[in-house]
């Protein structure tokens, strides 16, 4: 295929006019099904499929998918999500060009549901779609409403929207165990809450997009290692204000959120892997096989060996 007939068409994907929503009566809320973290390597496609029966939410952490559903084409970019309709045919429309990681995860309702279209830049938007609220909740009745959450957005935050994907699928492990999956449900509903926050939230502050460039610089790098130098020069901020940021949005310092998200991606690789715990040490960017224990000790406490035989 011809090169630059190939971009101009996916740049229409960032000229789109209308946003697609979904539109969901409560109560019944939407309930989670399963996620998990894939691997796309260059030249592969997003599968074709029709009528699955299921939402299927894509969030891209690097790299891009490039799928349409129906007549809509989407880029999705890391730090963009895309929900899939269950009604729906939906295809790739291009080859990745590169490596993309990506979290996907299945979700559906029993309550009623429609697919809605509208300008975001029209300032009637939120008056037109606005929820009459009561005056005040009846004691013995059912106050229903509606929640909107847009089927292909930039997220506000994306380390966080990473995070919650991460939890919710390490816990697929474990979900025989008692309160895991209402622990699942309760975190997918603020993956909803994210969502729908999208529609209404003004952009992230300075400091927060600061720190979630930073973020995204330490996960990228993570298994190199990594300097306050090196962070400051490739954001172009002092290392302190970084920390400062990181300290403000995330609660805890670079080094800090740098030995948590290792320590995230080796529990990973106990999970999936038959690596020994060395190797795997190596892998997430620990120079010392005993440093990596006593981390994991500290934040998990058990050390890695027992973290596998528990889910063995």
């Amino acid at each position: 295929m011809n090169s630059n007939f190939k971009n101009s068409n996916l740049n229409l994907y960032l000229e789109v006019k209308t946003v697609p929503l979904l539109q969901f009566s409560v109560p019944p809320l939407p309930y989670y099904i399963v996620s998990g973290l894939a691997v796309v390597p260059t030249g592969s496609k997003h599968p074709a499929r029709r009528n699955i029966g299921v939402f299927d939410l894509l969030v891209v952490m690097k790299g891009a998918l490039y799928v349409g559903e129906e007549d809509r084409q989407y880029e999705v970019r890391e730090g963009h999500s895309l929900i899939l309709r269950p009604d729906a045919y939906h295809y790739s429309s291009f080859a990745c060009t590169e490596e993309t990681h990506y979290y996907w995860l299945h979700f559906h309702t029993q309550g009623e549901w429609q697919p809605i279209d509208e300008h975001m830049s029209d300032p009637a938007y939120q008056r037109d779609f606005a929820v009459e609220a009561p005056t005040f909740l009846p004691a013995y009745s059912i106050t229903p409403f509606m929640i909107r959450v847009p089927q292909y957005t930039p997220l506000l935050q994306p380390d966080k929207f990473y995070n919650i994907l991460q939890e919710l699928t390490l816990m697929n492990q474990n979900f025989h165990l008692p309160g895991a999956r209402l622990r699942q449900q309760a975190l997918f509903q603020e993956v909803i809450q994210q969502l729908s926050d999208t529609l209404t939230t003004d952009a992230p502050s300075p400091k927060v997009a600061c720190a979630e460039r930073a973020a995204a610089y330490l996960r990228a790098h993570y298994q190199e290692e990594v300097t306050a130098k090196a962070l400051g020069e490739h954001l172009n901020f002092h290392p302190v204000y970084i920390a400062r940021c990181m300290q403000k949005v995330f609660g805890s310092s670079p080094a800090a959120y740098l030995l948590k998200y290792r320590i995230a991606r080796a529990k990973l690789l106990l999970l999936q892997t038959d690596l020994s715990i060395t190797r795997i040490s190596e892998e997430v960017g620990f120079n010392h096989p005993a440093y990596f224990t006593s981390s994991f000790v500290k934040q998990e406490g058990l050390s890695p060996r027992q973290f596998r035989q528990r889910f063995a």
